[in-house]
C-alpha cells in the first residue's frame, strides 16, 4: 500500500481577544501560504471563519467565561483557563491525530504558557508567540528574572537593549500595579518556560528593533515575523488577504466615501482602539483641540462612548469632520487623505501606521502604549507624544500643538520622510527574502522536514 505523505500541521492557540487573535490569524495565513496545515483553536464564543485562507477552526474551552476578558480578574481567569484549556487542547490534539491529521507544533500565545506543556506531553514542537514589541518584551523579561524591580523608584531607567527610559515610558502595569491587579503577573508570566520553547515568534520587524531583538536572542530563540497585517497592504503575495479574520465591530462604509472628498494629507484620523475608555473631560479636550486645528477630521467614537462627547459637538462638526462608531482602519490609514493619526499607540495600531507610512500623535492610555509612544517619537522619529497635565488629562492646547507640529511644523517633512522609510522597511521584511519572511521560512522548513524536538 502506498504511504500517505504527512503534511506538516500546526495548532495555533491565541489569547481570546481581538488584539491577540488578529496577529496570530495573519501569521497562520503566511504558514498556510507556505504549505503548512493550520488549525486555529479558539474559545467557543469567538466568531471566526478562515477556511478560505486554508485555515481550519476548532474550539477549546476557557472554563466558560462570560463577559469582556479585558475586564476579567486576571489571576482567577487565567487559573480557570489553564485548567480547562489544558484539558480541551489535549483532547483536540488527540482528536486531530485520530482523524489522520497529526499535529507537529503548538504555536501558543505567550499569555498562555501552558500551551508548551501540552505540546511536550505529545512530543511536539512548542513555539511561543508574543503580540507586543521586542522592547516591551525586554522590560517584562527583566521583571520576570528579577533584574528590574517594581515599583521602579529611579527617575530614569537603564535596561540593556533599550534606550534610557523615564518612568512615564514604562508600561502602565509596571508604573501602577494597584490600578491593574494581576496584570503584571500575566505579562511577566509570559516568559514561563520560554527559554525551552523551540521557537519564539514576535510580531515585530527586525529593522525596527535591531538592538532589542539581538539582546533577546541571547536568552531565547527569537524570530521576528511581523508586521502581521494583511498581505495586500504589504508585499501583496497573498492576493486574497485584504482583511483580518476577526472584527468584533461593524465598520462604517461612509467614512471611505467621505475621505474621497478630502485633499491629500489634510485629514486628522483619531482612534483609540477597541478597549480604551476615555473620561468625559478627555473627550471634551479632544473636541476642543479639533476645533482649534480647524482641519478635517475622522474620529472613531465607539457607540458606548458617544454619550461622553460634548453636547451638540457632532452637529457642530458636521461641516468639518466625521464621527463614526468604527471604520476599516487599514483602508483609512492607506488613504492619501490622511495626514496624521492620533492614536493610543496600541502595538497593532502602531505597526499599521508604521507599515502604511502615517505620522502619529501618540496619546497612550495603558499597558505597553507609553513605551510604544517613546519609540514613535524618539527612535523612529515619525511623530510626537502628547503628554498629560497633572490631572492626568491631555489638554486641548497640547493636542493641538502636537497635531499642528506633525502636520505642518518645522519637522513635518522629516517625520513624513521617516514614515516613508519605515513603510518600505516593513514591507521588505515580509516580502520574499526579507527578515521576517526568512524567519517564517526557516520555521516552515523545520516543520516540513519531519524532525521532532529534542528530548
Amino acid at each position: 500500500m502506498e504511504k500517505i505523505q504527512h503534511r506538516a500541521h500546526c495548532v495555533i492557540l491565541p489569547y481570546p481577544v481581538q488584539g491577540h487573535i488578529n496577529p496570530m490569524i495573519q501569521f497562520s495565513k503566511r504558514l498556510a501560504h507556505k504549505g503548512i496545515a493550520v488549525t486555529f483553536a479558539v474559545t467557543e464564543d469567538i466568531p471566526i471563519n478562515e477556511s478560505s485562507a486554508g485555515i481550519s477552526v476548532e474550539t477549546i474551552s476557557d472554563g466558560g467565561y462570560v463577559g469582556n476578558r479585558a475586564d476579567a480578574k486576571m489571576p482567577e481567569y487565567l487559573h480557570i483557563f489553564r485548567k480547562a484549556g489544558t484539558e480541551s487542547l489535549s483532547k483536540l490534539i488527540q482528536k486531530l491525530r485520530e482523524e489522520g491529521r497529526p499535529v507537529d507544533c503548538v504555536v501558543y500565545d505567550a499569555f498562555l504558557p501552558w500551551g508548551l506543556s501540552v505540546a511536550r506531553d505529545f512530543g511536539l514542537f512548542g513555539a511561543a508567540f508574543f503580540t507586543q514589541s521586542c522592547c516591551v518584551n525586554i522590560i517584562y523579561y527583566n521583571i520576570f528574572k528579577g533584574l528590574l524591580r517594581v515599583p521602579v523608584l529611579e527617575k530614569e531607567i537603564s535596561v540593556a537593549g533599550l534606550p534610557a527610559l523615564a518612568v512615564s515610558d514604562l508600561p502602565s502595569f509596571v508604573r501602577d500595579q494597584e490600578a491593574h491587579p494581576g496584570s503584571l503577573e500575566l505579562l511577566a508570566g509570559q516568559f514561563e518556560g520560554v527559554e525551552d520553547s523551540d521557537f519564539v515568534f514576535v510580531n515585530s520587524v527586525y529593522e525596527l528593533e535591531e538592538e532589542a531583538t539581538d539582546w533577546l536572542r541571547k536568552f531565547m530563540s527569537v524570530k521576528t515575523i511581523g508586521p502581521t497585517i494583511p498581505s495586500m497592504y504589504l508585499d501583496k503575495r497573498l492576493t486574497h488577504d485584504k482583511n483580518y479574520g476577526l472584527n468584533l465591530f461593524k465598520p462604517i462604509d461612509t467614512c471611505m466615501e467621505w475621505l474621497q472628498q478630502q485633499s491629500p494629507k489634510s485629514v486628522i484620523y483619531i482612534s483609540f482602539g477597541s478597549m480604551a475608555k476615555l473620561e468625559e473631560q478627555q473627550m471634551d479636550e479632544l473636541a476642543t483641540a479639533l476645533k482649534i486645528t480647524d482641519k478635517p477630521f475622522l474620529w472613531v467614537v465607539r457607540s458606548e462612548e458617544e454619550s461622553k462627547l460634548p453636547e451638540n459637538f457632532t452637529e457642530e462638526a458636521s461641516g468639518k469632520g466625521l464621527i463614526v462608531s468604527w471604520c476599516p482602519q487599514l483602508e483609512v490609514l492607506a488613504h492619501d487623505a490622511i495626514g496624521c493619526f492620533v492614536t493610543h499607540c496600541g502595538w497593532n495600531s502602531t505597526l499599521e501606521a508604521l507599515s502604511l507610512g502615517v505620522p502619529m500623535v501618540a496619546v497612550p492610555w495603558w499597558s505597553d502604549q507609553a513605551t510604544n509612544a517613546k519609540f514613535v517619537m524618539d527612535v523612529w522619529k515619525m511623530g510626537l507624544r502628547a503628554f498629560p497635565n497633572e490631572g492626568g488629562i491631555v489638554g486641548h492646547e497640547e493636542l493641538a500643538r502636537c497635531v499642528k507640529y506633525v502636520m505642518e511644523g518645522e519637522r513635518a517633512v522629516e517625520m513624513r520622510e521617516n514614515a516613508r522609510k519605515w513603510k518600505e522597511l516593513t514591507k521588505g521584511a515580509v516580502d520574499e527574502g526579507g527578515t521576517s519572511d526568512r524567519n517564517i521560512q526557516e520555521f516552515v522548513s523545520t516543520m516540513i522536514g519531519g524532525a521532532r524536538p529534542q528530548e
